[in-house]
């Protein structure tokens, strides 16, 4: 029986899908108004590997994640660049999709972005005012938080100290038009800026950050749905807010678990990664200077999703090193495979399982991940002795292999068997591609790309030439 620590009861609890064998979940994702930052790209690692954990148990995991591709952070980097709100969505959605890649983050099973949902957040809302928990004052729309009965419960604060707090980040204007401190905006009036606004019964405007989550949650998953995750720091305001105003609009239970990820942290203080406070890798920059994007991939996902990640040169080199271990022993024993004889080893195949089974417990308790791990190391001390044996059965050797590939895909890293490309090797496979477009053989040149890219090597085609990193 999977456990999941569920943030509304900070305890861990059996995990049973409101729909046997298949598991409905949404994940926040970013606001694109800039390169995502290493934390941002841990809670995409975290969430991606506990989708990969449940399908490797078997489950049909149908999985939400969103783009705020409209926002006040993102009209302020529009003004910044002198291009549109929807053009400054655009190139950092291309440049998240980019990013992503090489980290092995799966697809989204549906990735919906907030301005192609704006009528279902005006009904939405609409549909608030109606019921009395919303009112419009001065062209916004505010939701009234203290309406919703256990407003606040997700975040475990005093109510009084929360409504003390919100006071003091708002404006004398602001506060004016709110009826208490504690509600919030689920649209917001254009006022005359004219960056980018909508139509609406209350004038033209643009949706809350908080609403956009709430309506493309229930309409891709319904209006209750398994789990719900995010970073700890959504928490509050932006969980308790979605919280408060899908159960008003739909009646209904909003949400079974809620799992939040740990930060990541930098510096000796370890303080939280953030671009509010400057302190941050964007990871567009780091898969210039790794030569592995999957060293990335084992730094992040290996560690349990609550505990925070301490960001550094000396735990990326940890990985490096602890990476490299696990693709010696998987060659090691794959190459002792060609020199391999017919069938199989019963104790040494019931000794692999052994550790399959106790990887198997310790994901199943809330993705302990350091667990885990330990266990594809007990796989690979297991693998190491078996290849350096006089004698290796085949079958024996392959199911090893197998269990190691299959538990190292859990935390998104492939190419167990892969060597990598020398600087030489890779220039020389662009000189070639270069000579195969020139003489049109494009699906030579697209051959090359793909296996370049399977090595982990992004080209950028450019006027001055084609560039490439790892």
């Amino acid at each position: 029986m999977i456990k999941v620590f569920n943030t509304m009861t900070l305890e861990k609890e059996d995990f049973v899908p409101m729909n046997a064998g298949k598991i409905n979940m949404y994940v926040c994702g970013p606001t694109v108004y800039n390169y995502i930052h290493v934390g941002n790209a841990r809670s995409a690692i975290a969430f991606d590997t506990i989708r990969r954990y449940f399908e490797y148990r078997g489950y049909d995991v149908t999985y939400v994640s969103n783009f705020t591709d409209v926002d006040d952070k993102m009209i302020k980097a529009a003004e910044e660049q002198g291009i549109t709100v929807p053009q400054l969505a655009d190139k950092y959605i291309q440049a998240f999709n980019e990013d992503t890649l090489p980290l092995n983050i799966k697809p989204a099973t549906v990735r919906p972005r907030a301005t192609e949902h704006i009528d279902g957040i005006i009904d939405f809302v609409q549909d608030l005012v109606e019921k009395g928990y919303a009112y419009e004052s001065e062209g916004d729309v505010y939701f009234r938080a203290k309406k919703y009965e256990g407003y606040g419960i997700l975040a475990h604060q005093d109510l009084d100290e929360m409504e003390h707090n919100a006071a003091g980040r708002l404006d004398d204007g602001e506060l004016a038009r709110k009826e208490d401190p504690m509600d919030f905006a689920v649209w917001k009036g254009a006022n005359g800026d004219g960056a980018i606004a909508w139509p609406s019964p209350w004038g033209d405007g643009r949706p809350g950050w908080h609403i956009e989550c709430s309506v493309m949650s229930t309409k891709y998953l319904g209006n209750h749905f398994d789990i719900h995750g995010g970073g700890i720091d959504l928490a509050f305001p932006h969980h308790t807010n979605e919280i408060a105003q899908a159960e008003a609009h739909t009646g209904e239970k909003f949400v079974n678990k809620w799992l939040h990820n740990g930060f990541v942290t930098v510096g000796d203080d370890n303080e939280k990664m953030s671009k509010s406070l400057g302190n941050f890798t964007t990871v567009h920059e780091l898969l210039k200077h790794v030569d592995d994007p999957m060293i990335i991939r084992f730094f992040m996902a290996t560690t349990q999703y609550r505990r925070p990640i301490a960001y550094s040169q000396n735990n990326l080199d940890l990985a490096t090193r602890n990476l490299e271990r696990i693709r010696t022993a998987y060659r090691n024993l794959d190459f002792r495979l060609q020199t391999s004889i017919a069938g199989h080893d019963a104790e040494t195949e019931k000794q692999a399982q052994a550790h399959v089974d106790a990887f198997v417990t310790a994901m199943d308790d809330d993705f302990n991940a350091q667990n885990g791990v330990a266990e594809i190391f007990n796989l690979v001390d297991l693998a190491n002795v078996y290849s350096a044996g006089a004698e290796v059965k085949e079958e024996t050797g392959k199911f090893i292999l197998q269990q190691i590939a299959e538990l190292m895909m859990i935390f998104g890293v492939d190419g167990m068997a892969q060597t990598e490309l020398l600087d030489a090797n890779i220039d020389a496979l662009i000189a070639e591609r270069e000579t195969a477009r020139s003489d049109k053989n494009f699906a030579r040149a697209d051959e090359i790309r793909d296996q370049l890219t399977e090595q982990g090597i992004v080209l950028e085609d450019t006027p001055q030439g084609v560039r490439w990193h790892r």
